[in-house]
């Protein structure tokens, strides 16, 4: 699949995009030779491959899951100006 000037006009103008008529000519050959590359790509024959979820089998390293700091919840609401079984309450934004 290839994309001339006007392609190229077409598509800047629906994204809003400013680009130089020196330049539209080597951006549709651009966009031509990436459509020609994923059209290549799309003629691969992938029946039997399983799809990949990382190109490497690394597995992520966890920490524990532990309990670092205490509750401060009475401590850190005791300044708010309203709270309610231990939420704090704030004004109505949306009616």
């Amino acid at each position: 699949m290839a994309i001339d000037a006007s392609g190229v006009k077409k598509v800047a103008k629906l994204a809003r995009l400013s680009i130089d008529d020196d330049a539209v000519e080597a951006t549709a050959a651009t966009i031509s030779s990436i459509l020609e590359l994923v059209d290549r790509m799309q003629a691969v024959d992938t029946q039997g491959v399983e799809p990949l979820a990382h190109p490497l089998d690394a597995i992520q390293r966890l920490r524990p899951d532990e309990v670092t700091e205490e509750n401060q919840r009475e401590q850190l609401q005791s300044c708010a100006p309203a709270v309610e079984e231990g939420l704090f309450l704030v004004p109505r934004v949306i009616e």
